[in-house]
C-alpha cells in the first residue's frame, strides 16, 4: 500500500505458529498492519526484525486473562488509533475420553476456547463502534474448527468449547445494529499441517475400559492415517478475502474435508427431521400447525 497509516489493522491471537502465524505474515505482506498476540514474544523475533512497529506490534497475551485482554485493546488504541479485524485464533486441543479428563483440564479448555474469545469480542464491539469512525465497524473472525460443527470421539471438551463459540458468534452478530457495520464470521478449518495435533494437544491417558476395538481407538486410527490436506498460507488468504466482504457468510469452511463433513452432518440433520416430523409437530398445543413455519421465516429473515 502507498500509505501504511491508512491500511487495515488486524488483531490476531495465537500468532506464534500455524494458522495464526501464516495470517500475520500474509497481512504484513499485503502492506496491512498487525497486532500479533502471543504468550512468548520471542516467537516472533524474526518478523519484528523485518517489520517496524508502525506495521507490526507484538503483544504478550494469555487469552484466559481478562485484564490482559482489556490492556491489549488500550494498547491498540494508543498505538494504531483504529482496529478493523479481530481474529480469535488462540487455542489448543485436549484429547481423552470424557470420563478420563479431569475437571481442571476440561475447564481450562473451555476458558481458552470459549471465554477467551468472548472477552475479546466484548472489548472489540465498543472499539469498532465508538473508537473507529462512525459506521466504519469491523469484523470478528472466530476460528472454531470443523469440530465446532461436528463432534468426535476423544475431543468432547474441545468440541464443547468450539460449539459454544459458534452459538455465541451467531447471537452476537444478530445483536449488532446494521448501521454499526460489525459482523462476526465463524471460520471452520479442517485438517491443516500445524502443531495442533502434536505439541498443541494435551493427551489424557486412556482408561482400560476403552482399550482395544473401541470407537475412541477407531477414531484415533482414522485421524492418524488421514493426514492434513490444508495449506495454512492459502487459508490465510481466504481469511483476508472474507474479512473484506461487505456481506460475509456466517460460516466459512476451510478445506474440502471440513466442507464435506459440514455438508454431511447438515444433510443428516435434515433427513432426521423428515423422518421424525410427525413426532415433532405432534407436541404442539391443539390448533397450532404449519402456519407456525411461515411466522418463523419472518422472524429468522427467511
Amino acid at each position: 500500500m502507498a500509505n501504511i497509516s491508512e491500511s487495515r489493522v488486524w488483531l490476531i491471537t495465537g500468532a506464534s505458529s500455524g494458522l495464526g502465524l501464516a495470517l500475520v505474515e500474509a497481512v504484513l505482506a499485503k502492506g496491512e498492519r498487525a497486532v500479533a498476540t502471543v504468550r512468548n514474544p520471542t516467537a516472533l523475533a524474526d518478523l519484528q526484525a523485518k517489520y517496524p512497529d508502525t506495521q507490526l506490534l507484538v503483544v504478550t497475551l494469555d487469552v484466559t486473562n481478562a485484564e490482559q485482554i482489556a490492556e491489549t485493546f488500550k494498547t491498540v488504541e494508543t498505538h494504531f488509533h483504529r482496529l478493523d479485524v479481530v481474529v480469535n485464533n488462540a487455542g489448543y486441543g485436549l484429547s481423552g475420553e470424557i470420563e478420563a479428563v479431569p475437571d481442571d483440564k476440561a475447564r481450562h479448555q473451555i476458558e481458552t476456547l470459549f471465554w477467551g474469545p468472548v472477552n475479546i469480542t466484548k472489548q472489540a464491539i465498543p472499539f469498532f463502534r465508538d473508537v473507529n469512525p462512525k459506521g466504519h465497524g469491523g469484523r470478528i473472525l472466530n476460528v472454531t474448527s470443523v469440530g465446532g460443527y461436528s463432534g468426535n470421539q476423544t475431543l468432547a471438551y474441545y468440541s464443547a468449547g468450539k460449539f459454544a463459540l459458534e452459538g455465541f458468534t451467531e447471537s452476537f452478530t444478530k445483536e449488532m445494529r446494521p448501521e454499526w457495520n460489525i459482523k462476526g464470521i465463524i471460520i471452520e478449518p479442517g485438517g491443516f499441517a500445524t502443531k495442533w495435533a502434536t505439541s498443541g494437544m494435551v493427551v489424557v491417558p486412556q482408561p482400560p475400559a476403552y482399550e482395544g476395538d473401541s470407537p475412541s481407538n477407531k477414531f484415533r486410527a482414522m485421524a492418524k492415517g488421514a493426514g492434513a490436506i490444508g495449506d495454512v498460507a492459502k487459508a490465510a488468504q481466504a481469511m483476508i478475502l472474507i474479512a473484506g466482504e461487505p456481506d460475509p457468510p456466517l460460516r466459512l469452511q476451510l478445506g474440502t474435508d471440513s466442507w464435506g463433513i459440514v455438508q454431511y452432518k447438515a444433510n443428516a440433520t435434515l433427513k432426521d427431521q423428515e423422518k421424525w416430523a410427525t413426532v415433532s409437530h405432534g407436541t404442539n398445543l391443539d390448533g397450532y400447525g404449519p402456519e407456525i413455519l411461515e411466522k418463523l421465516k419472518v422472524i429468522l429473515g427467511g
